[in-house]
């Protein structure tokens, strides 16, 4: 199941989304969380499906790759359905016990459910489709407006890049610790909550101590290249945004103001 996870990973391809400019895809896949929390109706989402469903096949990228990555996610959705199923008051439509589902509870639970798929399918693509590097220097072109008050841009990208980029390694490293464990007789999957969250000790254990080594073999290796931050540092590949995504990012502004327009339509909750 870690092998699942597939925000951090990236997915070479050479297609139109994997060729668009890293300002714009993060920007994009913002204002595109952002609309999510706009809509208020079921059919809204049948478009944003459909916006998604184009995306991926533009960039190439298997369906069956970018849906594993709800697996891990099974037991949080099953958990926020059920909590936001019977616990939000409402006209009652069923009842067992002490326990009652409301026509809202219900409509709620959908969003809720669909509305983390979606964010969770949406977030992956951003990853899948960039680079690190471009990651990173795209998250920088876009924080440098802050530099002139001091906000260290290039740091904060630098972090936030190398916790992606270190999250399939991590999973890797902990898929080999668990069957080594497993091999040795650890059991992750039996017993009540307590007892498997007693199991994952000898998991976490070394898993940190992995990752704190790593931390300073890193840390080593960019201080023996001379790494200085952002400071005369220059680029190999700079940045350059061109027609094709100033037409890329308008279309998809449009699309998402139309998502977001939904909310104030005429068309009552089901």
């Amino acid at each position: 199941m870690l092998k699942d996870i597939t925000i951090g990973q990236y997915f070479p391809a050479k297609s139109p989304v994997h060729s668009l400019d890293p300002r714009y895809k993060i920007l994009i896949m913002t204002i595109f969380i952002v609309s999510l929390f706009f809509i208020k109706s079921f059919w809204p989402y049948i478009f944003v499906f459909a916006w998604l469903f184009l995306t991926i096949v533009a960039a190439k990228i298997p369906v069956n790759m970018v849906l594993k990555g709800l697996k891990p996610l099974r037991l949080i959705l099953i958990f926020t359905f059920i909590m936001n199923l019977f616990f939000i008051p409402g006209e009652e439509i069923f009842r067992m016990g002490f326990l009652s589902i409301s026509r809202e509870g219900l409509v709620q639970a959908i969003f809720m459910a669909i509305r983390l798929v979606l964010l969770v399918v949406g977030t992956s693509l951003l990853t899948l489709t960039t680079s690190p590097l471009a990651l990173t220097e795209g998250i920088e072109k876009l924080m440098s407006p802050l530099k002139r008050v001091g906000f260290p841009a290039h740091a904060i990208a630098m972090m936030i890049t190398i916790a992606l980029r270190f999250i399939p390694t991590l999973i890797d490293e902990a898929d080999k610790i668990m069957k080594a464990q497993m091999a040795r007789g650890a059991d992750f999957e039996s017993g009540n909550v307590l007892n498997r969250a007693k199991n994952l000790v000898p998991l976490l254990v070394p898993l940190i101590l992995n990752a704190l080594r790593r931390a300073e073999e890193l840390a080593t290796a960019m201080e023996s290249r001379c790494y200085r931050g952002d400071e005369h540092r220059t680029k190999l590949n700079p940045l350059r945004i061109t027609g094709k995504d100033h037409l890329h990012f308008a279309l998809n502004m449009i699309f998402f103001i139309a998502v977001c327009a939904s909310r104030w339509m005429p068309v009552p909750l089901p």
